[in-house]
């Protein structure tokens, strides 16, 4: 059987939004390296991740991790799964994780993302903040 994290990383690779739809739970938190408070909710995260995918450049998984992890929600510990990346963003080379952990059924009910260095964080923070504020997802000031 595919795992939720096998179906995510084919859906970011193929660039499939339709397929993230029936991953995640109602009330997925996204937390971003870019936004202290996480992006909450399945419509935030759907709208947020096809930002992601028009603003990643030359993106590729290269490795992946599995185990469990202590949720931020609520201190339990879930079963997790890492997938490590690499892309650009606005010329920049990123280097990065997708932390993802999941709920009792398999779907995907928190998602952390982590990339390095800093000035690839700042290239990629202004870029999608420019494209969420193009697809009406938050106000344009900051």
């Amino acid at each position: 059987m595919e795992t939720a994290a096998a179906r995510f990383r084919a859906a970011v690779e193929s660039r499939d939004l339709s397929a993230f739809d029936a991953l995640f739970t109602d009330d997925v938190r996204f937390y971003s390296p870019v936004k202290f408070t996480p992006f909450e909710g399945k419509p935030m995260v759907l709208g947020l991740l096809k930002v992601l995918l028009r603003t990643f450049e030359d993106f590729r998984y290269i490795g992946h991790l599995e185990g469990t992890a202590e949720t931020g929600t609520d201190g339990d510990r879930a079963a997790s799964e890492i997938l490590l990346f690499r892309a650009v963003a606005n010329g920049k080379q990123i280097h990065g994780i997708d932390l993802l952990q999941f709920d009792e059924a398999g779907r995907i009910k928190e998602f952390t993302v982590m990339v390095r260095p800093q000035s690839a964080v700042q290239a990629l923070g202004e870029a999608v903040f420019a494209g969420l504020v193009a697809d009406g997802l938050v106000p344009g000031g900051r």
